[in-house]
Formats: structure tokens, sequence, C-alpha cells
């Protein structure tokens, strides 16, 4: 069974940092681990992963330079630093893991990512 849990969320005020993590457990090795968001009134938008094979992290446009995202392999743990925060990263953040097994590329796509966490809520006040 695999199981992915974020935490983190909160209350921020714009400029100010959060980091989230995503804990996941069973059949995780071999697969890339998404992050994605999901703001008010609109559809979940892919923003970062990692590669199964490098563990090398990948970000969408929309925050590169902003948001970083770690690995703890002993804990089964991605991490997602958020700096400089703007009132419009205002969402409920997922994490998830790729569909397909060994992906050769990035996986950006929603429907390429068959298990979900349930998500932390990130508000940032302006």
């Amino acid at each position: 069974q695999v199981q992915l849990v974020e935490s983190g969320g909160g209350l921020v005020q714009a400029g100010g940092s959060l980091r989230l993590s995503c804990a996941y457990s069973g059949r995780t090795f071999g697969y890339d681990i998404g992050w994605f968001r999901q703001a008010p009134g609109k559809g979940r938008e892919f923003f970062g992963g990692t590669t199964w094979s490098s563990e090398t992290p990948y970000y969408a446009d929309s925050v590169k330079g902003r948001f970083a995202i770690s690995r703890d392999k002993a804990k089964n743990t991605d991490y997602l630093q958020m700096n400089s925060l703007k009132s419009e990263d205002t969402a409920v953040y997922y994490c998830a893991r790729s569909r397909e097994l060994f992906p050769a590329g990035e996986v950006r796509a929603h429907d390429e990512y068959d298990y979900w966490g349930k998500g932390t809520l990130v508000t940032v006040s302006s």
C-alpha cells in the first residue's frame, strides 16, 4: 500500500518562508515523487519533482529560484522549502507518486501520477 502524507502547511506573510514535508511509504523506489498545488477555483498545477534515478529535483518555471526540493532517504521524506512567498502561492499542496516505474524523463503531467497525499493548505497573506 502506497501512502503519502504532506505536512507543514499554515499561514505565512508575503515574503516569508515555509517548509513542507512529504512522507511516503510502500512501493516508492523507482518512482518519481512530484509536487502539485491547487489554488482556489483553479486546476491542479505541477511545480516540482524528484527523479527516481539520480534524485535530482526539477521545477516548473513558476517556482524556479524560490522553491527547493530535498530528500532524506533514511526517512523516506521529501521536503519543499518555499521562500519569498507571494499571495498567489496560496493553495493546497500535494505530493504524489509517478504512475510509471523507472520513468525515462521528468514527470510533469497530472495524469502521470497515481498515488496522492491528502494535501496541506498554505495561505500567504499580503
